[in-house]
């Protein structure tokens, strides 16, 4: 109890907050992708950028919440 070698794990909050940060970043990237679709008429180019930018972005935060249980 209390030794330094032990690491804190994941709880279920912890799992609960990277899978939200995944789904609104990606659904806020998505909906951005839309909207630009919609203001230039750029159909599906703004849709795809805003999937790959949402996953890039999405992936980065949750490896950055990952990263204090290694």
């Amino acid at each position: 109890m209390g030794d330094s070698s032990t690491k804190d794990y994941p709880g279920a909050a912890e799992f609960l907050t990277m899978g939200m940060t995944t789904a609104l970043v990606l659904g806020l990237f998505v909906v951005l992708g839309i909207w630009a679709d919609h203001s230039w008429g750029t159909a599906p180019w703004g849709l795809f950028l805003g999937i790959a930018l949402g996953t890039v972005v999405a992936v980065v935060s949750v490896v950055n919440q990952i990263r204090r249980y290694l």
